[in-house]
């Protein structure tokens, strides 16, 4: 597998009464993207990318936190949402297990860290496939108000099967990490 690396920067361009507009670069070898993400609050995307580089429009904003993130808490969200890239509206299913405490190490510092599982069922199933199914750790640091590390993995199971032997196949979709290199506060 090859790996491929870039650097993601999330920068606030504005903060008005219809929420917080969040521009986000990515650069690297093979990839130059830039998006706008629309939060109706600091834990409430209501355009923004839940997996990949596909900009969704939610119907109802998703919850990506629900504070105050205490041991064993969990929320599960059925976020309609039409997927700017294919075109398509559907439900994404969202089920986030609060797990506890810990420090985590990234190229930006050490960091108190809640760590988090979340499971997630896309809503990009095909007449030859099911839906994309997410398993993700991740890592909130409250001194920097976000996420400072993310293991993400994905897959989906192709249908289909004969008697020919063929079958189906578990097809990987994503496995990888993401940490925090560096973060400046806003200015007041």
């Amino acid at each position: 597998r090859v790996k491929t690396r870039w650097e993601e920067t999330h920068e606030v361009t504005a903060i008005g009464a219809d929420g917080i507009t969040v521009r986000i670069t990515q650069k690297g070898e093979t990839l130059n993207v830039t998006r706008t993400e629309q939060w109706a609050a600091p834990v409430l995307v209501k355009v923004g990318a839940v997996y990949n580089n596909e900009t969704r429009r939610f119907t109802t904003p998703l919850q990506v936190y629900n504070f105050p993130l205490a041991s064993g808490k969990v929320w599960n969200q059925n976020a309609q949402n039409f997927n700017e890239v294919t075109g398509r509206t559907g439900v994404i299913n969202r089920f986030v297990r609060v797990r506890g405490w810990t420090k985590v190490t990234t190229p930006a510092g050490t960091f108190d860290a809640v760590t988090m599982q979340v499971i997630m069922r896309l809503d990009d199933d095909e007449f030859w496939r099911h839906g994309t199914e997410c398993n993700y750790l991740v890592w909130y640091a409250p001194a920097v108000r976000g996420m400072v590390r993310e293991e993400r993995n994905a897959q989906y199971l192709e249908k289909g099967g004969g008697g020919d032997g063929a079958g189906a196949g578990t097809i990987r979709t994503q496995f990888g990490t993401l940490q925090l290199v560096s973060f400046t506060p806003g200015g007041s």
